[in-house]
């Protein structure tokens, strides 16, 4: 059957290293949705940031944004889909960070805060093009607040590789923990997972998982590619998403998903 719906990663999928979308595939992107595929972006990026993008290439449906937690409209900003971080798992999550002095920042109402200024979130605003709020209160938002979106430690990866099996015993059941990158350790609701957040738009539009495809480079990506009827990885992935994939096609650099358009869809028809 032909694929109806195809949810794709940004940062090294498909977007370059220089963080744009190559014209080849922009003009692939736009023989899909000529062909009535609905095309969508599956991103760790907060609303804001993969939105910029998402215009860039003029998609016209809901995308799939903090590595699942929000599936929200580009056209009229409606939100489909929300998943918030528990506020126990917040709390626990925060006071683990004060005691090892480790970088966190969290997203609420699709806003970025911090607890202070350095250059890890500077580095990270400036990459993502969105504005952060330095909040003098930040442990009490932390730990009251129950519309946190995500949280987000940026660290060193074999520091991040090291606390993540500590982190997990911690907090428990009801939340996912995540590397999007090397040196990104993300905590979401346990049904904020692109795999949620694509048999969800899957739904929302009549489509079967069968007629899906995802495609991605890095662990976070795991669940959709597996959710998805076809998942696909990047040749730039980690060897462990390569692994369990249906199918690797060429680097982000190479236009990796204009190869999977030509394959799978436009062959197809």
């Amino acid at each position: 059957m032909p694929y109806r719906l195809i949810a794709m990663d940004l940062d090294d999928t498909l977007l370059h290293d220089d963080l744009t979308v190559s014209g080849p595939t922009r003009e692939a992107l736009k023989r899909a949705m000529d062909l009535g595929v609905h095309l969508t972006i599956a991103t760790g990026r907060m609303y804001a940031s993969a939105r910029q993008i998402a215009r860039q290439i003029e998609l016209n449906v809901p995308i799939i944004t903090y590595q699942g937690s929000l599936v929200r409209n580009l056209l009229d900003g409606q939100t489909l889909y929300e998943r918030n971080v528990p506020v126990r798992a917040a709390r626990l999550f925060y006071e683990y960070c004060r005691e090892h002095g480790l970088h966190l920042q969290t997203y609420i109402d699709d806003q970025l805060f911090a607890a202070e200024e350095n250059e890890r979130l500077k580095a990270y605003a400036a990459q993502s093009k969105i504005p952060y709020t330095i909040e003098s209160q930040f442990g009490e938002l932390v730990s009251t607040s129950t519309q946190q979106t995500k949280l987000i430690i940026i660290d060193e990866p074999s520091r991040l590789d090291a606390i993540k099996p500590e982190l997990e015993a911690l907090l428990g059941p009801g939340v996912h923990l995540t590397k999007s990158k090397s040196n990104f350790l993300e905590l979401t609701h346990e049904e904020g997972t692109k795999g949620h957040a694509l048999k969800f738009l899957a739904a929302h539009y009549g489509i079967s998982m069968e007629e899906t495809i995802a495609i991605g480079d890095a662990w976070n990506d795991r669940e959709m590619i597996e959710a998805a009827g076809l998942g696909v990885a990047m040749a730039n992935a980690v060897p462990e998403l390569k692994a369990l994939a249906n199918f690797v096609t060429l680097s982000n650099n190479e236009d990796g998903v204009k190869y999977v358009l030509e394959k799978f869809v436009f062959h197809a028809r």
